[in-house]
């Protein structure tokens, strides 16, 4: 069964050089951090440095791009970075990349690499569809603080992720909920790679195709398929 994925006319509105590419997978095989998984975060770093060439990753034009467009929904960039930019924050610091398990570090690396917010959802935790939405503020966002599990709602008009259930991912890409992520026990997900102009959609459909065969290698005989890119353009 295919997951269905929309973009409300209120987000297209907000950014219409957006494009996402969608990646669904069954028959996964998930399981903790590996040697190989950690030389494919080693080798993202690098391809970042090289990508950047000594520039901070907010001057890079794509994470420019998605600072205008946090600022245009209310949420200060330089606190709540899109996730691509956070991670090549990490990627060029002394501590480097985490570890988190094989599937998260798989497209931590894509998404490092390429400089492209990825993030990746259990569908077997998924309630209905995903919408990308503008929220009322009314909406919830379970998530963990203090090692507890709490209610927080995200502000009128930040762009978030939701399902049925409530808020999976908030502020566009920044922040997501413990309930749906990839676990060990995830055996099917979906991927998405998310991206603004100026990035030419080629180029997020190469990072797609990169993710698509890395987990082909890492999951084989797992079904998986690339669906088209999608633009508010």
């Amino acid at each position: 069964m295919t997951l269905t994925l929309t973009v409300s006319d209120e987000v297209r509105a907000l950014a219409p050089g957006f494009t996402h590419v969608a990646i669904e997978a069954h028959g996964l095989v998930n399981g903790p951090s590996s040697e190989a998984g950690s030389a494919l975060l080693d080798d993202a770093a690098r391809r970042l440095a090289v990508r950047l060439d000594g520039r901070a990753p907010h001057e890079d034009p794509h994470m420019a791009a998605w600072r205008e467009t946090y600022t245009a929904f209310g949420s200060k960039p330089s606190r709540t970075r899109n996730s691509a930019e956070a991670l090549a924050k990490r990627a060029l610091s002394d501590a480097g990349l985490p570890r988190i398990n094989l599937l998260v570090d798989l497209y931590n690396a894509v998404s490092v690499a390429h400089l492209i917010p990825v993030g990746g959802e259990d569908i077997d935790r998924i309630e209905g569809g995903m919408r990308l939405i503008r929220a009322t503020g009314e909406e919830d966002f379970v998530t963990v603080a203090g090692g507890e599990e709490t209610v927080e709602h995200p502000d009128a008009g930040e762009v978030v992720w939701r399902d049925d259930a409530g808020v999976t991912c908030r502020r566009w890409n920044w922040r997501q909920g413990p309930r749906t992520r990839l676990t060990e026990r995830t055996t099917s997900g979906i991927f998405l790679l998310e991206s603004l102009a100026p990035m030419p959609v080629a180029e997020v459909t190469a990072a797609a195709g990169e993710l698509a065969e890395l987990l082909a290698k890492f999951s084989p005989g797992a079904d998986i398929a690339v669906r088209a890119p999608e633009s508010s353009a």
